[in-house]
């Protein structure tokens, strides 16, 4: 996997006592890539240990002064902050030094850098974030999360687009299932925009399996699920308080009494697979679709663990032609209508 990963050491809540140990276990594990690291240099260097021994050319260090903060709005970012690790980055992939930029910042920051330094591809009128969900038959793609809250049925269908590529490129999958999010199974349901993408998505040469509900996330019933921002925000943020719930009334059931901790003891192994199976640390890393280059959004709280993983779907993606499978399917929905 010859790929060079360009990293933001600065992004997210921890910076780089998280980013560089995440991107040296990354190298140790993948040992035909390369990283990029960008930041401040003083903060950077120090966490490295005898790493320019260990992997030699596979590992270097680039200078950017600034960094964007997670309360910094997009224009300012983006304006004002020109030498940013962040944007470094972004502009790595842009030169070619880089197969795909990596970044736990902030989200909006990073949209607005990535889609006005990379620009969007041909036939893709707006990038979209996606991410991965466990379920019960392994996991779910999701997408969008937030990038657009007001989409129309195009848009729709080019994120079903994105979002087969992606995991055609990711998971390996010739054709991909794809079900458009919504308040029925049945053809008639939803909205305008929904009813219309739902015959576009049809009409699109997709393994399309038509609309699916909230709880289809879960069950695996497709490979990848479409809807808008809105829609999918909530959607995320809902599953995110339930896994919360669940986890803390565990917890208060098990410590209730003295029969209940010994039976909590008893339940470990369980409890300790079951808390694995949903471990988010474990899908961490959000592809923003559309860019003519492979940016992925790691969660800003993430650990050295969640940070790694969103490295090696950076890695898988760019592997794997994730921008040209994107691209050859656009062209060819394009060469059709034409």
């Amino acid at each position: 996997m010859g790929v060079t990963i360009a990293i933001d050491c600065m992004g997210g809540d921890h910076g780089p006592v998280v980013t560089v140990p995440a991107a040296l276990e990354f190298l140790r594990s993948h040992p035909q890539a390369s990283a990029i690291l960008v930041g401040r240099e003083e903060a950077i260097t120090p966490l490295l240990g005898n790493a320019n021994t260990e992997f030699g050319a596979r590992i270097r260090v680039r200078a950017a002064s600034e960094v964007v903060a997670m309360d910094d709005p997009p224009a300012i970012a983006m304006r004002n902050k020109k030498d940013s690790s962040m944007r470094v980055a972004v502009d790595l992939v842009k030169a070619g030094e880089a197969s795909a930029a990596v970044s736990a910042g902030n989200t909006g920051a990073l949209m607005a850098i990535s889609r006005f330094v990379l620009k969007t591809l041909p036939g893709i009128d707006r990038p979209a974030i996606a991410t991965v969900l466990p379920s019960m038959k392994g996991h779910t793609y999701v997408l969008d999360l937030g990038a657009n809250v007001d989409c129309s049925a195009e848009h729709l269908l080019q994120f079903g687009v994105m979002g087969a590529m992606l995991v055609a490129a990711i998971e390996h999958k010739d054709r991909p299932s794809v079900g458009l999010l919504n308040i029925g199974e049945e053809v008639i349901k939803g909205n305008d925009v929904v009813k219309e993408a739902g015959e576009l998505l049809r009409n699109s040469g997709l393994n399309f399996h038509g609309n699916v509900e909230g709880n289809d996330i879960y069950e695996g019933t497709v490979d990848v699920v479409v809807c808008d921002g809105f829609v999918g925000n909530v959607a995320l943020k809902t599953s995110e308080g339930l896994a919360q719930m669940v986890g803390a009334f565990l917890k208060q059931e098990f410590k209730r009494t003295l029969f209940t901790k010994v039976l909590a003891v008893a339940a470990m192994p369980v409890l300790k697979r079951f808390k694995k199976r949903v471990d988010h640390r474990l899908y961490n890393g959000a592809p923003l679709l559309g860019l003519r280059g492979v940016v992925l959004k790691s969660h800003g709280s993430a650990d050295v663990l969640a940070f790694g993983n969103a490295l090696s779907r950076a890695a898988e993606a760019a592997s794997n032609r994730l921008i040209e499978r994107i691209s050859e399917r656009m062209a060819s929905m394009n060469e059709v209508k034409a």
